[in-house]
């Protein structure tokens, strides 16, 4: 009786704390929270007042905070980024677009992080609700800034991150001769000259996630009351479900805790013949 009773509690629903990335990142995330949900987990979100897709719904716990800025002012700086990103151009033209979109979208982000880790009361509250594990996407280091505040397994759900952390932070090879960089349109077959040109499109993303994730480092740093950096908190991650796959992207080297769920971004129709 008492080797069942234990079988038993560890099928028992987990406490889960969801620490989302607003946009498309919320909407490939939250048909997982629903399955999860129909197992039994106990799930809580928490998410700003002012977001583009996250509101509250029924199916979760929903921890809503106050931040600085609009419904008005975060509509705006996605849609002029959005426009940017699709704009044709030289390719010193798209780093510059590319840099003024992730400049404003990143202050605005930022100051979402702050008002969350900051806000005393809510902060409380997760320190008292004894969480299992803290499910965030990484794009966004807030949800590991609170995983390493809560002392609590972190399980990440995203893509990819700029200049290929999620490499450094799992020791995974990330060759440039190998595996393509953002905006080449190359693949994982490249000759000579696409190599180099590979390796040169690399050089960028260096001072872009500088100006990025440094001041997440300091932020981080700040709350943990310990000098951190983010490769330091991607680095306490337990599982990366990454949202690729070698069909629709290319070949490319994965950890052990590194698992393939490019499925979930899909619609659910049926195929034809």
């Amino acid at each position: 009786l008492v080797l069942l009773l234990s079988v038993l509690s560890l099928a028992a629903g987990g406490k889960l704390l969801v620490v989302p990335v607003d946009g498309s990142h919320w909407l490939s995330m939250r048909e997982v929270l629903d399955i999860l949900r129909q197992k039994g987990h106990e799930i809580v979100v928490v998410a700003p007042e002012v977001s583009l897709h996250i509101k509250p719904t029924k199916n979760f716990v929903m921890k809503m905070y106050p931040v600085p800025f609009t419904q008005e002012e975060l509509d705006y700086t996605f849609w002029r980024t959005s426009q940017d990103i699709f704009a044709e151009g030289s390719f010193l033209e798209r780093i510059v677009k590319t840099y003024e979109g992730v400049k404003n979208t990143s202050a605005m982000f930022l100051s979402t992080c702050e008002h969350l880790l900051y806000n005393k009361e809510l902060v409380r509250y997760l320190e008292e609700s004894k969480f299992d594990a803290v499910f965030t996407d990484p794009l966004l280091p807030c949800g590991l800034i609170l995983a390493e505040h809560l002392s609590v397994a972190s399980v990440l759900f995203l893509q990819q991150i700029p200049c290929g952390l999620e490499f450094e932070a799992t020791q995974c090879p990330n060759p440039p001769s190998y595996v393509p960089r953002v905006f080449t349109d190359l693949t994982d077959r490249m000759n000579f000259f696409q190599r180099v040109k590979n390796l040169i499109f690399d050089i960028p993303e260096y001072f872009l996630c500088d100006f990025v994730f440094q001041p997440y480092a300091k932020l981080a740093s700040e709350f943990l009351q310990r000098d951190v950096t983010v490769p330091d908190l991607l680095r306490q991650a337990s599982i990366w479900l990454v949202k690729l796959d070698f069909v629709l992207h290319y070949p490319r080297p994965l950890m052990p805790n590194m698992v393939l769920v490019s499925g979930v971004n899909c619609a659910h129709r049926k195929l034809t013949q």
